[in-house]
This record gives C-alpha cells, structure tokens and sequence, in this order.
C-alpha cells in the first residue's frame, strides 16, 4: 500500500476498520493458496512416515486442487443468498479443523480425506473474498483492495514451496498442515470483528441442486482430466489407477472419460440453467451475467492469461531442485523474487489503474509476465546462476500483481452487487480451469521435450545400448528428473546425469517459451476489454462511491 493511501485509509474508524478486515481477508486468500504448493515439497517424508504409495501421495497433493475448482461455481452462489462474510468464516473454520484432521493423519486415506475438506473449505472461501470486497469497497478504494488481493495470490503462490520446505525440513511435513490451525482461527476472529456482512444480498430464496450437482460433475471431471492426463495417459491407460480400494482395470484412460462425462454435464448444466432462467426460477449461475461485456470478455481473457500465468510454477522448481540441485527451501528462496514483485505491483498497481485504467494496467502486467516468462528461457542451463533468475522472476511477479488484480476489478466491475457471489466464483472457476489446463499443456510439453532430447544427446554415448538409453530416458521422466542427482553421485553414470541437466534446461526453456506463447493470446483477448470499457469502469465505481 502506497503512502498515498494511507490518509483514505485512516480517515475514520469505520475506514480504519474496513482495511483492517481486508488484511484478514487477505490471510485467509494467502492460506487456501498456499496449502495448493506447500505440500509438494513434503511429500517424500510423507511416503516415509506414512508408509503410503507414490499414487497415494499424488492424490495428497491434487485432491485438494480437484475438490477446490469443482465447487467454487456452488459456494459463489450460496454466498449471495446466505451472505459472504457467513460463508468466508464459515471456510476459514473448516478449513483449520481440516488441517487438525491432516497434521494428525496416521494413514493415506486419512489425510486424503482430510486434504478434501480442506478444499470444500477453500473453495468457500475464494469467491466470497471477492464478494467482500466487491461489495465493501468503492472507486479508488475498490482498485486498492482489488491489488491486494491480486498480489496476495501471486506472492503466496510462490511462497508455499519456501514454507513447505522449510517447515518440513526444519520440523516435520505435519507443521505443513498445522500453521493453518493459528492462521485460521485468527482468520475468523478478524474478520467477524471487522468485515460487516454485505447488506446488498438479495438473491433469491430457493435451490438449484440439479444445477448444482451437474456444474460439481463437470468442472471435477476436467479437472481431473487435466491433472491426471500426463500420469494415467491421454487416450491409452499408462499407469494403475485405484481410488479408495477401486481399481480402472480398462485398457481405455480414464482420462478421455473424464473429459466426455464433464462435457456432456456442462453441456446439460448451460441447458438446465437456461430453462430455469426462462422460467423465472432460482439458478446456480444467472447466464445473463455473461451479457455484461466486461464479465464476458475478462472471463475469457482470465482463463487465458492463467493457462500461462502459473503453468511455469510447475516447471521451475523442479527445474532449480533437480538440476540446479537446491534443496526444498533454497527453490522456495530462488521464487522469492516472484512474490516479492507481486507485493510490489500492489504498492502501485491501484494508481496506475486509476490514472490509465485498469485494462491498461491488465496489459502492461501480461507484457511484463511475457518478458519475465521469456527471459527464464533465455536464462535457463544446467549452470545458470542464482542471479540469473531473480531479475526476470521479479518483473513477472509484478506482471503477475498487476493483471490477476486489474483484470479481477474489471471483471467484477459491472456485475450487481446482489450477483457478485456467482460472479466471483465464474471468475475463480474460470482461473482455476486455465491454470489447471495451463499445468496439463506445459507438464506435457516439458517432459515431451526432456525424453526426445536426452534420447537424442545419449545416442551419441558410445557403448550405450539401446534398451537401456530407453529406459534412462524413462527413470528421468518418470522421477520428473530426480534420478538425476542419483546418477551424477555414481561415476559410471556421470556422463549421463550432465546429459540429463542440459536435456531438462533445454525442456525447461521451450516450456518458458512456450507459456510466453498462452500470455500473448491472453494480451489479444484483453483487446476485446476495449479502452472505453476501462474507462467506464472508473466511472462506475466513482458514482457509486458518490
């Protein structure tokens, strides 16, 4: 927050008690994002500790993500009718009891379902902070908060594999899980003391459950798809799959059936949500809503811009731990520059919306997120020094503060305040299908990339057989280039580990590259918010303010 602010900030007590709240609102966003990346870190003491599989800990790491995009659409609904502030102290609770069940789990499916709590619990917590803000703040004020809570996700997403790590290596992977206990806990005390309840929420009486169930099914089922596409196979089944004792005993993928099922049922929910609209009954999502030009043109640049904005977050610690050969915690000090500029873009980023409009601060955030993207591909090798990275890492994180904030305001900038739940939760549901499509396109192009180019760079390695190049090339995709540090420690195998180190920088910059490519297309779809649209986007919000 800018010195600029501070005045507006401390005017009276009912401002001073207003940005107090968004500080809680703010620590409960930094929490449910956080538990998304701080597990990553800990999952190999959690397989030693638990005795659990590899597809068991996989299932510790993505459940959360699954239930969590599949239910923000539900929960974005419930808050207009119930109220957001009942809704986002209802979440934050849930969400440190879900975090008791995980720091104390003795088993795999224990704090499997635990990790599914958690995700009911934060995907109810996501779309009513919007709500909140939304409906508490006003003009200037309103592009502030909004910054805030753009950079809080940008920054946190970056901090969790420094937490994890650290945590983990400090203490024990179960501290993972119990900081939520604290942090919670002061989540709900802060915000029933200080965020009032929006008086505004007059959505209808009445339950669209079929509606409901179908947008749960939909959004779940591609998700999954998504999330598990590199691991169980796109079309052919890969790898076993077995959930809760059941086993896919088909040679088919599930995946291509997760996607066919979540179709047919987004399709059959658009269908019912219509009928119910034109029969003047209550709707999980009022598709009238994407009437408004700036929800339905900044939807579209959201979903777009995410499937570059955090795909890379999954390419690069993997790429500092296992061939720039960091520990847990000194990865999550090499992001530390992303989140710092995210910070950052909040400082200025509400001033700069409000002297050239917020679609232009959208499009100088994805052009600085490009060249930041673009500059780890330029900068990335098995040598790359820690200085490298920082410069380019910081400028996307400014990047990143300023579109997830700008273009939040502008997509709920017109949206009536009584919708706002079903606005903040398309808006988030729109975010987490591109980011989770943004991880499936990358992760495959990152790993497709790695096996064809150490194939190629240990064909050169006389003596080689060709069975056995296949199958290094195998045990580096698979282990996602952990073996690599195994095979660097064995000197008959040395050769082969600096194969692999420049196989994977070389992977790891067309995947830079290739998420520089999804931002460009999200940079054109911002040409469809117009100049005119950012404009009367101030302008709204300055008359309600008056």
């Amino acid at each position: 927050m800018t010195v600029e602010t501070v005045p507006a900030a401390t005017a009276d007590p009912a401002s001073r008690r207003r940005w107090l709240g968004l500080v809680f609102i703010a620590l409960g966003v930094a929490m449910i994002i956080v538990d998304a990346t701080i597990v990553n870190v800990a999952v190999p003491q959690i397989i030693k500790d638990l005795g659990i599989t590899s597809s068991d800990a996989q299932w510790v790491q993505e459940v959360y993500t699954l239930v969590f995009a599949a239910l923000l659409l539900v929960w974005g609904r419930l808050a207009d009718r119930y109220g957001p502030r009942l809704l986002f102290v209802t979440g934050a609770a849930a969400f440190a009891a879900a975090s008791v069940l995980a720091a104390l789990a003795q088993s795999g499916p224990e704090l499997i379902g635990s990790r599914v709590l958690q995700g009911v619990a934060g995907a109810m917590m996501l779309p009513t902070s919007l709500s909140l803000l939304n409906a508490g703040f006003r003009g200037r004020d309103r592009a502030i908060a909004f910054a805030v809570w753009g950079s809080t996700i940008g920054g946190t997403a970056a901090l969790g594999p420094l937490l994890g790590g650290w945590l983990t290596t400090s203490f024990s992977w179960r501290w993972a899980f119990a900081i939520n206990i604290p942090l919670g806990l002061a989540v709900v005390a802060g915000t029933l003391l200080l965020v009032p309840e929006s008086r505004e929420t007059v959505a209808a009486r009445g339950n669209d459950l079929l509606g409901a169930l179908l947008s749960v099914l939909g959004f779940g089922a591609i998700v999954f798809g998504l999330i598990q596409g590199r691991t169980y196979g796109w079309w052919t089944r890969t790898g076993p799959l077995s959930v809760a004792g059941l086993d896919w005993r088909w040679p088919v993928s599930p995946v291509p059936v997760a996607f066919a099922a979540g179709a047919i049922c987004l399709v059959a929910f658009a269908g019912v949500e219509l009928r119910r609209n034109a029969a003047g009954r209550v709707v999980l999502l009022d598709l009238k809503l994407f009437a408004i030009a700036s929800f339905r043109n900044g939807n579209i640049a959201a979903a777009i811009v995410s499937l570059g904005e955090f795909g890379l977050l999954f390419a690069l610690p993997l790429w500092f731990e296992n061939v720039r050969g960091y520990s847990a915690f000194r990865t999550g000090i090499a992001l530390l520059p992303l989140a710092a500029g995210s910070f950052a873009a909040s400082g200025f980023g509400a001033q700069l919306a409000r002297r050239r409009g917020p679609v232009f601060a959208v499009r100088l955030g994805i052009v600085l997120e490009i060249a930041g993207i673009a500059g780890i591909g330029v900068v990335a090798g098995p040598a790359t020094p820690w200085w490298a990275t920082t410069p380019v890492l910081f400028v996307y994180g400014i990047g990143v503060g300023l579109a997830t904030a700008q273009l939040t305001g502008v997509v709920l900038a017109d949206v009536p305040v009584a919708n706002s739940g079903q606005g903040s939760g398309t808006q988030s549901t729109s975010r987490q299908v591109g980011s989770a499509f943004g991880i499936a396109i990358l992760g495959t192009v990152l790993f497709t990339v790695l096996g064809a180019q150490l194939s190629h760079r240990l064909s050169s390695v006389p003596g080689l057989p060709a069975g056995q190049r296949a199958a290094l090339v195998t045990a580096v995709k698979q282990s996602a280039g952990a073996v690599i540090s195994h095979l660097a420690a064995d000197p008959r195998t040395a050769e082969v580990a600096a194969l692999a180190k420049q196989a994977f920088s070389e992977a790891t910059r067309v995947t830079a590259f290739t998420a520089a490519t999804f931002l460009a297309l999200g940079l054109l779809a911002s040409l469809s918010l117009g100049r005119g649209n950012a404009h009367h986007t101030r302008g709204t919000d300055m008359g309600r303010e008056q």
